[in-house]
């Protein structure tokens, strides 16, 4: 595959279908489910702004945690005014609120405490989204927890503040969304301020995937009264992200990239030996090192963590493409 073929590939793929976050695509159903797992190891999210990886290849599968959005019973639309779907996963419920603009939370329910925003709903998000988006709100209700009851005011900011390429252990995605949500509210007991909580979340988004590919979040709740100072944190990923990965390479050949995701080098592996040259592309179709693959072991380690196309070449043979993971 000749380098203007790649960068066509690559420039197809990354620009053409920047990911917009729309009602008509993501507002969820009533009746849906996501078939998330949770996620064995730790979530990167250091990655900012345009056109990064979001480098996650270490992660692995964990247990299923299947979200699911039914209708809210009566008594919830009673207690959260204005509820009109309601998810629950990992043991909590989140109530939602649902416009032809915004997705607005009016309840969340966790074993620890209940949250109601019935004084002033909280925007999960605004219709259309996409990177550069950002928000600020002002939200506020009332708190139940076995240790005490009151009020909670404060704001949610809201940003899609990166976007580029997504790793997720063997997988790669493209036209990657992210969208961080900071929510940070006052807690109050009968008009003295006693903590606060924090909520960060990060959620990765794509073009062809409803619900997010990957998400993250870490909840804080500070009151210094009780000696509380604690943080939770929790990610998941959809199923299909611990699937085995597609390989380009044709079967008829048998070839294989070993190992992929990489570190330190590749091996092409099944009938190589009429091939004579390795290729690596970045994604935007720039040609980042060639070696004699007769030499056996291709060094990669010098190849910053992201994704790569991998083109083998002989003399009178087809060139083979596919796509390299390095971590």
């Amino acid at each position: 595959m000749r380098k203007p073929v790649l960068l066509l590939l690559a420039t197809c793929s990354l620009y053409s279908a920047q990911t917009t976050i729309t009602k008509a695509f993501n507002d969820p159903i009533i009746g849906e489910t996501v078939n998330n797992n949770t996620v064995n190891g730790t979530v990167d999210n250091s990655a900012t702004g345009a056109d990064t990886t979001f480098n996650n290849a270490s992660l692995t599968q964990g247990a299923a945690a299947p979200t699911i959005y039914s209708a809210p019973t009566a008594s919830e639309i009673s207690t959260f005014p204005g509820t009109t779907i309601k998810m629950t996963g990992s043991g909590n419920t989140i109530l939602y609120k649902q416009s032809s603009s915004k997705l607005e939370i009016t309840g969340l329910i966790t074993p620890d405490a209940t949250l109601n925003f019935s004084t002033n709903n909280g925007t999960f998000i605004s219709y259309p989204a996409a990177y550069g988006y950002t928000e600020t709100d002002n939200a506020q209700g009332t708190f139940t927890s076995s240790a005490a009851n009151g009020n909670f005011s404060g704001t949610i900011n809201i940003s899609a503040d990166a976007s580029g390429v997504l790793m997720i252990g063997a997988k790669t995605y493209t036209n990657i969304l992210r969208i961080k949500s900071v929510q940070v509210f006052n807690l109050t007991v009968s008009g003295f301020p006693v903590g606060t909580i924090t909520n960060t979340a990060y959620s990765y988004y794509d073009n062809t995937h409803k619900f997010p590919l990957l998400s993250f979040t870490s909840a804080n709740i500070n009151i210094p009264a009780l000696s509380m100072n604690q943080t939770t944190t929790g990610a998941q990923a959809l199923n299909e992200a611990f699937l085995a990965a597609e390989d380009h390479f044709s079967k008829k050949e048998n070839l294989k990239i070993y190992p992929n995701p990489a570190q330190d080098f590749i091996e092409i592996k099944g009938n190589s030996k009429d091939y004579s040259t390795v290729k690596v592309y970045s994604l935007d179709g720039k040609l980042v090192k060639t070696s004699d693959i007769r030499a056996g072991k291709v060094q990669v380690s010098e190849l910053p963590p992201a994704a790569y196309f991998i083109e083998v070449s002989g003399k009178n043979l087809k060139t083979e493409t596919t796509k390299l993971i390095k971590k």
